[in-house]
């Protein structure tokens, strides 16, 4: 073996348990066993060296444990020993020590008797170091490859009680019931029957990070079919479909939360991965109407190892170590299971439940078991399981393989699965290419860069540079290979080392943008609901008001009453809906009130300060009752010097609206627009 590093940042045993306390008894007897192994090894080979204990084992990334010797720091794993008669006794230490750490753990009976032999007087201790390796093995045996039903626990509690208490443990960590109510909330608004695209909306603007990114996702290569490019929510929301904005909202919200400085590389390899397999799903569904559900299927369908990777570094490296062990690996359901005392699947579904995924998606996650049928499922979610499986499956092969074995891999895994897909192992592999050009256009529009050298930087490698796909069995048009074609590799991603500078639009700049999207919207086959929902999410996004309500005239009552908003507000006296619901301004000349003089007038008006004597005195009693703002703009809109509706914006601050000459014209550009949109929907 080469030189072991000790500047390598690799903790030793006792640091390690120090932090985490008793490991897993599974995780405990693994590195029992690497340890033995490379004690026996060097004996045979005649390199001596002195009992192992717990500050000159080492364990790696892996979860593999390495034997340190002191004096020069030479990796041991297979070329160093102990002297026969100390070994025993001190692995037994070692694992004692494992198993109890500072904090003691339960440990079963043949366990504890196992340990307590390798440490009894000589006459009765275990007469080897490969005696004692046989009674851990056998254990290993009889526990570890049990079946999943018959896994051992660390306490009495039941398979509900792990469950609970591992999402306690989630639970504690400050980000994660931020991102568990960003899920639920975004889920619920996109599968409820009876919420509008305007509050879907006003919940993806209540995060700023999110919908600018949201943005630049659904304006990356991945949608630009949807034609032209989409500068707001509503916008993208009418085009792409509460389930489309909502699988991407999801995806930026676990990328947002799910991050470590400690094991980053990780969490993103898991990520890319995921949302690989979500790619992967949608280009494999024969069913257009099912692309959404089979993306979120897929992308969710290994959630659990994900969680885990970011939430239990610990316990995830545990399983990666038995599922890579050189002495009869584990599948990753049993070794997780050993490891958390549920399996990842079990974990993925609990949190699948309390974020309120439909049950459908629930059903989804669920890995199909047995032999892949060799024809396409007839319901729904039977099909949409095995594509999730097979999406998952391809995303690994993509992530995990050599790049020699890549092609062959893939290969081989389109034409065990083609029939139950209902399509030609070509089309699976092809499935692949596209997805991954996607990945790719999504990922740099997430401006999420990776490791050099790590498995998603392999994953965000241009699929032209070592996918080589054979020609389809039957001849297709030119247009169909244009996603073949070769082209020059992408530029790289930036210096880590370099800042990365962030571009800033101007207030004008996204006036102008919305403006754009409305322009487009009106030439297409427009809905006038979704024109005003743009003019209002352009103002917000814009200047960032607190709140925009739109007013329209009430025939029976001769008045402006408020139709919908979008801002930011607490449930209860102040949300939205409560102001939407409170404006009413009466059209008639006798009235005092400011707001009917400027409606009447058709005068644009901004009130900087409404605390003023002479201003205040002319407010509604509904508005200082229910809306109370210091700084609003009114935009009336009139037709024939009729007033027929009211555009309202106000800010939390007093005197907080500047407004240049370019501003003031955009603004009112936007209020020009609803007019004609409701001139053309007459």
């Amino acid at each position: 073996m080469s030189e072991f590093d000790p500047r390598t940042p690799m903790p030793t045993l006792s640091l390690l348990l120090a932090q985490r306390g008793a490991l897993p008894p599974a995780e405990a007897v693994a590195l029992a066993l690497d340890l033995l192994d490379a004690l026996l090894a060097a004996h045979a080979a005649g390199r001596p060296h002195g009992p192992p204990t717990t500050d000159n084992v080492r364990v790696d990334a892996t979860g593999r444990a390495h034997l340190v010797n002191s004096a020069d720091f030479t990796d041991t794993a297979f070329a160093s020993a102990s002297l026969p008669q100390d070994g025993v006794c001190a692995v037994g230490e070692v694992l004692e020590a494992m198993l109890a750490g500072p904090h003691g753990a339960a440990v079963d009976a043949d366990l504890q008797a196992i340990v307590a032999q390798a440490q009894a007087p000589e006459a009765q201790r275990t007469p080897s170091l490969q005696a004692l390796r046989s009674a851990l093995s056998q254990w290993a045996d009889s526990t570890l490859h049990a079946p999943l039903s018959a896994l051992p626990s660390s306490s009495d509690t039941p398979e509900n009680g792990r469950l609970d208490a591992l999402m306690a443990r989630m639970r504690y960590k400050s980000d994660f019931p931020a991102m568990s109510d960003a899920v639920v909330r975004i889920q619920g608004m996109a599968s409820s029957e009876t919420e509008s695209i305007a509050s879907f909306t006003n919940e993806i603007l209540k995060d700023v990070a999110l919908t600018n990114k949201l943005l630049r996702l659904v304006n990356s290569a991945h949608f630009a079919a949807r034609g032209g490019s989409i500068n707001t929510v509503s916008r993208a929301v009418s085009l792409v479909g509460f389930n489309g904005v909502r699988n991407m909202a999801l995806s930026l919200v676990l990328l947002e939360h799910m991050r470590d400085k400690g094991h980053a590389h990780l969490i993103k390899d898991e990520f890319l991965r995921a949302l690989m397999a979500g790619s992967i799903a949608v280009e494999l569904c024969a069913e257009a109407h099912e692309n959404e559900e089979a993306f979120i299927a897929a992308m969710f369908q290994n959630l659990g190892r994900m969680l885990v990777e970011f939430y239990f570094p610990d316990e995830a490296r545990a399983v990666r170590h038995l599922v890579a062990s050189s002495y009869k690996p584990l599948s990753e359901a049993r070794a997780s299971a050993n490891v958390l005392g549920v399996d990842f699947e079990t974990l993925a579904l609990g949190v699948a439940k309390a974020w309120g995924l439909p049950d459908a998606i629930q059903h989804s996650m669920r890995r199909p078991r047995g032999e892949p049928p060799l024809r396409p499922p007839v319901q729904s979610a039977e099909r949409l399981r095995w594509i999730a499986l097979v999406a998952n499956d391809m995303a690994d092969i993509l992530l995990r393989s050599p790049p020699q074995e890549l092609d062959m891999r893939l290969a081989q895994q389109a034409g065990a699965y083609a029939k139950t897909l209902g399509i030609r192992p070509q089309q699976v592999r092809q499935a692949t290419v596209v997805a991954r050009k996607k990945l790719i256009d999504m990922a740099e529009a997430m401006a999420l860069n990776v490791q050099a050298g790590s498995a998603a930087a392999q994953l965000l490698q241009h699929p032209d540079q070592d996918i080589a796909v054979p020609p389809a069995d039957q001849a297709e048009p030119p247009d169909a290979l244009a996603p073949l074609a070769l082209h020059a590799t992408p530029p790289p991603a930036p210096d880590k080392g370099q800042p990365v500078a962030v571009v800033v639009p101007s207030v004008a700049d996204m006036l102008s943008a919305g403006i754009q999207d409305i322009s487009q919207a009106m030439v297409e086959d427009f809905k006038l609901s979704d024109v005003l929902r743009m003019i209002l999410e352009t103002m917000v996004r814009a200047m960032g008001f607190q709140r925009v309500v739109f007013c329209l005239r009430d025939p029976k009552a001769d008045a402006l009453t408020g139709r919908f908003g979008l801002g930011a507000g607490v449930e209860g006296v102040g949300s939205i809906d409560t102001v939407v619901k409170a404006f009413h301004i009466t059209l008639k000349a006798s009235s005092l009130d400011l707001f009917s003089t400027v409606c009447l007038k058709g005068v644009d008006t901004l009130i900087s300060d409404a605390a003023e004597p002479r201003i205040a005195q002319r407010l509604p009693a509904w508005y200082h009752s229910h809306v109370h703002a210091p700084t609003f703009l009114l935009l009336p809109l009139v037709i024939k010097g009729k007033p027929f509706g009211l555009v309202y914006a106000d800010k939390a601050e007093k005197g907080v609206l500047p407004l240049d000459e370019q501003e003031l014209a955009l603004l009112r550009t936007l209020r020009n627009q609803a007019i004609i949109a409701f001139r053309q929907s007459v």
